[in-house]
């Protein structure tokens, strides 16, 4: 069975887990996110390459960047999830397999959180799981693509 190949893009501030409000996002920091991801991806058959980024149009290039690269992606486009069409036009574009996914249950947050711009353009979104989100995504991804 071919190996899948996932671009797994994190928005701005995730780079601050373990510092940034832990009561929602946890203790652990995103160098131990990146270790959980590439584990979960070794474990569902796929090779997953993470990218953490604070602009909006780093973001727009990495998603581009991926056509005919990568499989799919897995997305947590942060802040940019509920502003950015810049993001949802990207990911169109490619036309990749793509899951949304959020640590915290988006859901029961502020008002302002329950749009998904990027979210449009998934197959499904994945929230509140924590860092079991990422497996989730990896793993709804790796079905829709076998």
């Amino acid at each position: 069975m071919k190996k899948l190949k996932l671009l797994v893009i994190n928005g701005p501030n995730l780079n601050m887990l373990g510092v940034r409000e832990p009561d929602i996002y946890g203790s652990k920091t995103y160098a131990d996110l990146c270790e959980y991801v590439r584990g979960a991806g070794r474990e569902l058959g796929a090779e997953c390459e993470l990218f953490q980024s604070n602009h909006e149009g780093e973001l727009v290039t990495k998603i581009q960047e991926a056509l005919g690269v990568f499989d799919g992606i897995v997305i947590n486009p942060a802040a940019y999830t509920h502003t950015s069409v810049a993001i949802l036009d990207a990911l169109k574009a490619v036309a990749l397999p793509a899951v949304e996914v959020h640590l915290s249950k988006v859901s029961d947050r502020e008002a302002f959180r329950q749009v998904s711009y990027a979210g449009l353009a998934c197959l499904r979104t994945v929230a509140g799981l924590g860092f079991e989100g990422y497996r989730e995504a990896v793993r709804i991804l790796a079905e829709a693509l076998r």
